[in-house]
């Protein structure tokens, strides 16, 4: 994951991380001070997380500290929030956007920040509620929902899988809306374009059940809201990823079969078990989640993360970014 890291040290973004005082996000932020990943700033109050550096170790030099509560911004974020909001209330946007995941949503919508990244001490779903109502959603998308960038050995060019961790049964609309929003991360992220292959137990009508319906039915939904796109299916994974199998499965014309860069799951259950058996049968990294759906880029970290995976999942978020 060199290449992301090199990618994003070209341009001068900015990190806010909401978990100030989590050690490994101390340790993460000083990393990418260090190898020139990004200008950091962390959230929190100043003296809390003068005493978590101490007690890990880690120098604070070059590191911005923002106390969202006494931020001399708070009064244009709430201004920001409020509008479009007409039954929203002054007071009510005050106290909401002084929380540190409100507040980093805030800082990346008014353009004092170009990427915020939470999760390490916070459940996805507060840090999907912070990103939906402060960032927004991009235009046609109406769920936001993640991927994982699968470095996998032995592969050229990693595998972008979605959605792996947040949409539970998705219909076939919001199928087709995660299809669309992963084609546009991995046309971020990729050198070469993105080739969607919705997946399946059936590959192009090889079995009948309605839970291929709805594949079937967001493909449709999702050419039509993308025709440039090269996205098909439905293709079982051996069809999406082999060539050998995709000759004997596949239509003959077939531009995404055996050539899929991107794997669109039916489900969680699928995405989530899928992912995991990559990690611990192929021994593959797994960066991410990384949400997407949104008009500009979020990290959302597991509760469990690594200080390596804050800096490589950080690193690949800003790449997705370029150099806007």
């Amino acid at each position: 994951m060199r290449l992301f890291i090199d990618r994003a040290r070209k341009h001068k973004h900015r990190v806010v991380f909401a978990e100030g005082a989590e050690p490994r996000i101390l340790q993460a932020a000083r990393r990418i001070i260090e190898e020139g990943i990004a200008a950091v700033v962390l959230l929190g109050d100043e003296a809390e997380i003068a005493t978590a550096a101490e007690n890990t170790a880690v120098a604070l030099t070059g590191i911005d500290i923002i106390n969202p509560a006494a931020s001399d911004r708070l009064e244009d974020y709430a201004g920001l929030y409020l509008r479009g909001r007409e039954n929203a209330k002054p007071g009510m946007a005050s106290r909401l956007v002084c929380k540190p995941l409100y507040f980093a949503s805030m800082m990346v919508k008014a353009g004092d920040a170009d990427l915020m990244v939470a999760g390490a001490a916070s459940p996805t779903r507060r840090v999907i509620e912070a990103a939906s109502l402060c960032i927004g959603l991009a235009p046609g998308i109406e769920l936001p929902s993640s991927f994982f960038l699968m470095d996998i050995p032995d592969r050229e060019q990693p595998l972008l899988f979605a959605d792996c961790a947040i949409n539970v049964d998705p219909d076939s609309a919001q199928l087709a809306q995660i299809a669309v929003a992963s084609a546009a991360s991995a046309g971020n992220l990729f050198c070469e374009a993105p080739r969607v292959a919705m997946l399946s137990f059936s590959t192009q009508g090889s079995a009948s059940h309605s839970h291929v319906d709805k594949v079937t039915e967001a493909l449709a939904i999702a050419r039509q809201m993308a025709p440039e796109l090269a996205i098909e299916g439905e293709f079982q994974a051996d069809t999406a990823l082999s060539p050998m199998v995709a000759e004997s499965k596949a239509s003959a014309d077939s531009d995404v079969a055996g050539r899929a860069n991107v794997l669109v799951f039916p489900d969680l259950n699928s995405g989530n078990i899928s992912y995991k058996l990559v990690q611990q049968l192929a021994g593959a990294k797994a960066i991410g989640p990384i949400l997407q759906g949104f008009s500009r880029p979020v990290a959302d970290l597991s509760r469990g993360v690594t200080v390596d995976e804050v800096v490589t999942t950080t690193a690949v978020a800003l790449a997705m970014l370029g150099s806007d």
